[in-house]
């Protein structure tokens, strides 16, 4: 069964088509990434398949569940950090790893070992007494991935994951995104930075003006040069009347 399927969602802002018409899957087992310009919908393709927002029309799946009817059940096996990285900032490190891990249905007796694994795994030990709010960028982020990541989550979905990270950071992030795939987690990934998520991605989709216009293949070379050679068709083409806005 497919993990996460987009089909034909739909979002508009007023007068901005946001999303339009999107199709998308992602299967266990594998991380598909999706590029774009800003504003090209990556977030807001995001949020309406994790159910922040409601799609003007479509649906977005979940383990074949729409997303709208989704149980607790189902919401127990989804990860996802969208813009924002939770965390509440009065509470330290372990204290919010806790919470997040309540919060995605971890049992009370299973948290001690659950938030000790993915404090190590994010090598967040130096701070784990550390208030949230007293974190570096960088830190918050790893506090972050590590609350969305705690109940080992078969759907994982990542807006960004690499922002404020150091190098060390990226690489970890990196390594863990492969070892979730390898375990049969669906992971669906978003990034500015193409030749890292080449390193990851089983499939890379570009996304412009809120519609898949292509793909590119992850061993490929030059993939910026591809990028913007497929965003540079996509334009002429709505100049050319072709491409609907």
């Amino acid at each position: 069964m497919t993990s996460i399927v987009a089909e034909s969602l739909t979002r508009s802002f007023r007068d901005d088509l946001a999303v339009d018409h999107l199709d998308l899957e992602v299967s266990p087992g594998e991380i598909h990434a999706i590029v774009g310009l800003n504003g090209a919908g990556k977030t807001t393709l995001m949020r309406m398949l994790m159910g922040m927002i409601k799609p003007d029309s479509g649906r977005a799946l979940l383990d074949g569940t729409d997303v709208a009817a989704a149980s607790p059940a189902t919401w127990a096996h989804v990860g996802h950090m969208i813009e924002t990285p939770f965390g509440y900032p009065e509470l330290t490190v372990v204290e919010n790893v806790r919470a997040a891990a309540r919060l995605r249905g971890v049992a009370a007796g299973d948290l001690p070992s659950s938030t000790t694994a993915v404090i190590e795994r994010f090598e967040l030990g130096l701070w784990a007494s550390r208030r949230a709010r007293t974190l570096s960028m960088g830190n918050r982020q790893r506090l972050g991935l590590a609350c969305s990541l705690v109940h080992r989550p078969r759907i994982v979905v990542l807006d960004e994951p690499s922002n404020s990270l150091d190098p060390l950071g990226v690489v970890l992030v990196r390594d863990l995104m492969r070892q979730e795939a390898d375990a049969g987690a669906a992971i669906l990934v978003s990034s500015h930075h193409l030749d890292e998520l080449a390193r990851v991605a089983h499939r890379i989709s570009v996304l412009h003006r809120g519609r898949i216009i292509g793909a590119m293949d992850p061993e490929g070379v030059d993939l910026e040069r591809n990028f913007f050679e497929l965003v540079h068709g996509a334009e002429v083409e709505l100049r050319e009347g072709g491409f609907d806005a």
